[in-house]
């Protein structure tokens, strides 16, 4: 009998219907498939640090994988020497202070922390307040834990920043959770101790947890900050960082929260029945480069700021305006008027001059002016974008 291609009548969860394919997933894709026809399309579209982690972490990482004893399942809560290793980080360079034994939970990468802490703290029909624009992994993450999403729109006239009076007059009944990013992704917006005591005095007047993803602080930015560094901020808030950015780690997947030991202990009962703890020569490596001097940040921003003069050469080609001040890894550009949508552009630059951009539009309606330029693209590769780009792109 010959295989017939048979569909049972089965439908998946209804939180499936309420979420698509990662964009960059799907257009990751397409970029390879006009790769596959030779076409050599440059890519200025993720944040994935395309430089290794220090030569010692990786030493460190094959010298602790050679031993006979790394192998087996790990503590869901990290080894000691990590969580150690990141509360010295928070104390050196943030001024926070972190009990390792309880306020700190390592993570398979803060994408992870994400879901985590989302099903720690929502039920079904409880409020997020979600920035747009912001990484969308905030909406459809709240979207899997069937939560209500309420967007707080961001704006550049306010500097990227929340409308606290409008968030005020609004109805917060019922909402659990919101998701701030300083260093803002997409727009660069930087953190300031204004800012964070604002947020603080927010959540804690409303009960709202406060949770700041924290992964491009040390990028192009010469004052880390943390929003855990202001006055009554481990009450309420919960802070993630990522070794991605930083320590160009991006693959490694190694991460952490830190927060007051109640909600830690919570997000642990989650995360605990989901994975089997992280590699520990892994976390062995993480640990060493967490303690890297101060010269390993300064050497990382030389090489971005090097590009990012590239970079806002590309968007002056293509018509764009941007703000100086941006931080972080990319370049948040708005788009020009003679210009229909930021997708527009970004197809005409994708399929004209094969260079790969990000519409602002996927991170909510407020990008829907802007495109992104990720800066993880080496000198030669950025140059070679920019002789396209003037080359086949005109902006009437």
């Amino acid at each position: 009998m010959p295989n017939q291609n048979v569909t049972c009548n089965i439908v998946p969860a209804n939180r499936v219907n309420q979420i698509s394919e990662y964009y960059f997933s799907k257009k990751l894709k397409e970029v390879a498939e006009m790769n596959a026809r030779g076409l050599n399309v440059i890519s200025l579209g993720i944040g994935s640090p395309d430089r290794p982690p220090h030569a010692e972490t990786i030493e460190t990482l094959c010298r602790e994988s050679r031993k006979d004893n790394t192998h087996g399942y790990q503590p869901y809560v990290g080894i000691p020497e990590l969580r150690r290793a990141f509360a010295d980080w928070y104390h050196k360079w943030y001024g926070v202070e972190l009990d390792p034994s309880c306020e700190i939970q390592p993570l398979i990468g803060s994408k992870e922390g994400i879901l985590h802490i989302s099903l720690a703290f929502l039920n079904p029909g409880d409020g997020v307040l979600v920035p747009n624009p912001g990484y969308p992994t905030y909406t459809s993450v709240s979207r899997l834990a069937e939560a209500r999403i309420i967007p707080y729109e961001l704006c550049e006239e306010n500097g990227w920043q929340p409308d606290f009076d409008a968030l005020d007059k609004c109805d917060l009944s019922g909402v659990k959770l919101m998701w701030v990013n300083y260093p803002h992704m997409p727009t660069g917006a930087p953190a300031s101790r204004e800012l964070f005591e604002k947020l603080v005095d927010f959540g804690r007047r409303h009960n709202i947890i406060i949770v700041n993803d924290n992964p491009y602080s040390f990028i192009l930015n010469d004052k880390p900050l943390s929003l855990l560094s202001i006055p009554g901020a481990k009450e309420i808030c919960i802070e993630m960082n990522s070794m991605s950015k930083s320590h160009n780690m991006p693959g490694w997947r190694v991460g952490m929260l830190a927060s007051n030991a109640q909600f830690v202990s919570w997000i642990l009962r989650v995360k605990s029945n989901i994975d089997s703890g992280t590699f520990r020569p892994m976390q062995e490596a993480a640990a060493h480069a967490l303690s890297l001097p101060s010269s390993w940040y300064e050497g990382n921003n030389r090489i971005y700021r090097e590009r990012r003069v590239i970079a806002e050469q590309i968007a002056e080609a293509m018509g764009c305006t941007f703000d100086p001040k941006q931080r972080g890894m990319f370049l948040w550009a708005k788009i020009p008027d003679t210009m229909s949508s930021c997708t527009e552009l970004a197809d005409k630059v994708l399929y004209e001059a094969r260079v790969f951009i990000t519409p602002g539009i996927i991170f909510g309606s407020q990008g829907e002016r802007y495109v992104r330029i990720s800066l993880c693209a080496d000198q030669k590769a950025l140059e070679e974008s920019l002789r396209r780009i003037k080359e086949h792109i005109r902006i009437s």
